[in-house]
């Protein structure tokens, strides 16, 4: 693949326009060093340093979208609460547009609070407020009918499904055909196990962790990741199904038999947090520039992935960085075909 052609799509992002719809939501980062044993009860003591609050979620990849100069449409619900507001500051703080985004009385924001110990660089808890049920009829028809009113003024769409009840069935059963019918491809990143809702999608992403809960299939090779991908390809009826393998990189089925292997351009341990956001906006992103061009939208993820675990947290990357990255690669080594 050549890299000239892969800087060029990236030189083209600020052209670009997504209409992301997800579950929305605020991470925060609690920085501490820990120093004893509590005398209260055998837990560790964490003596504060910082605390960084960022959006988390759909809102990551929104986040994303923006650090590499495109522009991002949000859609999905806040509670009416102070994560809400505190998540909509952030928003705006990053010029993004939430005119799409439904404040409601029903639902809790949803946060995720990381506790890390700053010497090892390791998380050692996480506390997650979420929802137990889905958004109602009323908060999905505001949704749609937002949809249908800006999906022409966009090039992709991207919706990133945390399992938290924004994604329903009745939404996708709207959103798929229409995006389908104007053109406009479509991007599923998805972390739940409903895999019939996204049928007839472009590009359906999936963590293997998910794909392999999914399918059932618990030994993980080479070959049972294949399986994986065309077993999901088959019954999606998608044109590409990309798995995402962490260390390992990715791999990218196609509706025409190719099976693509691209390796992780960055073989040390890093922080996962936000990984799978920054993915999901270089996809959208590089589809928006070329949507013929889904394996170079794949390598391009890809190598932001690689960028995105050398930072702390629902970090970002940049189109600077991205661009960067790709000067220092060997064109030879960042896809190969899968003989079948």
């Amino acid at each position: 693949m050549d890299i000239e052609e892969l800087k060029g799509i990236v030189k083209k992002f600020d052209q670009i326009r997504i209409l992301v719809i997800g579950d929305l939501m605020l991470d925060t980062f609690i920085r501490g060093n820990l120093v004893r044993i509590s005398d209260e009860a055998p837990v560790p003591v964490l003596d504060f340093s910082t605390e960084i609050v960022r959006p988390g979620g759909a809102a990551n990849a929104m986040s994303n979208i923006i650090s590499l100069d495109g522009k991002v449409i949000a859609v999905g619900v806040m509670g009416n609460d102070a994560a809400g507001k505190r998540l909509h500051q952030l928003f705006s703080d990053r010029g993004i547009d939430t005119e799409g985004v439904v404040i409601s009385d029903k639902r809790r924001t949803v946060e995720k609070t990381r506790i890390i110990a700053e010497k090892f660089q390791q998380n050692v808890l996480r506390i997650d407020k979420t929802n137990d049920t889905e958004i109602g009829a009323e908060e999905t028809e505001l949704l749609l009918e937002f949809v249908q009113k800006t999906i022409d003024s966009v090039d992709t769409v991207l919706v990133s499904d945390y399992n938290d009840g924004i994604i329903t069935k009745e939404l996708l059963e709207k959103v798929i055909p229409l995006a389908k019918s104007r053109k406009k491809t479509i991007v599923i990143d998805s972390k739940r196990a409903h895999l019939l809702d996204y049928r007839n999608v472009d590009v359906f992403k999936v963590s293997l962790q998910v794909a392999s809960e999914i399918t059932g299939v618990g030994q993980i090779n080479e070959t049972s990741i294949r399986n994986i991908g065309q077993w999901m390809l088959t019954q999606l009826e998608s044109e590409y199904v990309l798995i995402t393998e962490g260390r390992n990189g990715m791999t990218l089925f196609e509706k025409n038999g190719n099976v693509t292997h691209i390796p992780s351009v960055s073989k040390e341990p890093g922080e996962v947090t936000g990984v799978a956001d920054t993915v999901g906006a270089v996809l959208a992103l590089s589809l928006g520039v070329d949507q013929s061009k889904v394996a170079a939208a794949a390598v391009l993820a890809n190598t932001a992935a690689g960028i995105k675990v050398g930072k702390i947290g629902s970090a970002t990357v940049t189109r600077d960085e991205l661009t960067a990255k790709l000067g220092v690669l060997n064109s030879d080594s960042l896809m190969h075909k899968i003989t079948r």
